[in-house]
């Protein structure tokens, strides 16, 4: 609620508190949203290699978000990850096969050899 501002005052700096604790705590989407504020620089400084990192936690933990977001870093070489189009594959279809059909279409456009 207070990374979208839900409810509640806008907050990014109480969302990275919260989430931080619910990824501790072995909530896995917590992890993944985590890992996004990681990724965006939003209520934390930026840092790629600790949203690679939370966003494996996140797709571990079956949380289909975490492995779409960190299947498109792999796809694209963002800044900390090298490409690599198999490993973007392999997490897209994870999360296809956890019933994520943004997963499933991306798992489906790589497989044609589109990016």
């Amino acid at each position: 609620m207070y990374d979208i501002g839900e409810g509640v005052k806008q907050d990014k700096f109480k969302a990275v508190e919260l989430y931080t604790k619910a990824c501790d705590g072995g909530f896995a989407f917590g992890c993944s949203n985590l890992g996004g504020m990681y990724h965006k620089g939003w209520g934390i400084r930026q840092d790629t290699t600790k949203a690679v990192e939370l966003y494996t936690k996140a797709c571990d933990g079956k949380d289909a978000e975490g492995c779409i977001n960190l299947g498109a870093m792999y796809r694209t070489g963002e800044k900390g990850v090298l490409q690599n189009l198999n490993r973007s594959m392999e997490l897209f279809g994870k999360a296809c096969d956890l019933r994520n059909e943004r997963g499933c279409d991306e798992y489906a456009r790589l497989k044609r050899g589109s990016r």
